[in-house]
């Protein structure tokens, strides 16, 4: 699902539309959905075909990231083929991003990739997942990171 951060200074409902073509490219026939994330002072808007009940995953990344329970804050939901990622440090959100990965090795990929651009050392941090992977995934995690826990 194709989704974009607004800040809440610069949001304008009526507008929704056009945020999001900046950054991606949008269909006829989408509809055009947001949500304002408080913690984050700031709007996700989202294009979909389906019914509006529903939501992208990276709303419920936004909005369960505070349940990481260290200050740098990493959760993440892989289905198979998209990565949802969002990390940040205390109450500063540092990324959210969506990436396409066919295999865990690519989400692992990605993951790391972000950290290692946002300075972040795997071995003190705990990645939390939303999305439940099989146990060797699960373990493959736990060599580089200090804990895994699944929210």
């Amino acid at each position: 699902m194709k989704c974009t951060l607004v800040p809440s200074n610069f949001f304008d409902e009526n507008c929704a539309g056009e945020y999001l073509a900046q950054v991606v490219d949008t269909a006829a026939g989408e509809q055009v959905c947001s949500s304002f994330l408080p913690d984050y002072n700031a709007y996700l808007v989202w294009s979909t075909t389906a019914p509006e009940d529903e939501k992208p995953e990276m709303l419920g990344i936004l909005q369960n990231l505070r349940k990481c329970p260290d200050y740098n804050k990493i959760l993440c939901s892989w289905d198979g083929k998209e990565l949802s990622l969002a990390i940040a440090q205390g109450k500063s959100l540092l990324l959210a991003n969506t990436y396409q990965a066919k295999d865990f090795t690519t989400a692992e990929y990605w993951i790391f990739l972000a950290m290692r651009s946002l300075q972040l050392n795997p071995e003190i941090s705990t990645i939390c997942l939303r999305s439940p992977v099989s146990a060797e995934d699960e373990m493959s995690l736990y060599r580089y990171f200090k804990a895994v826990e699944i929210l």
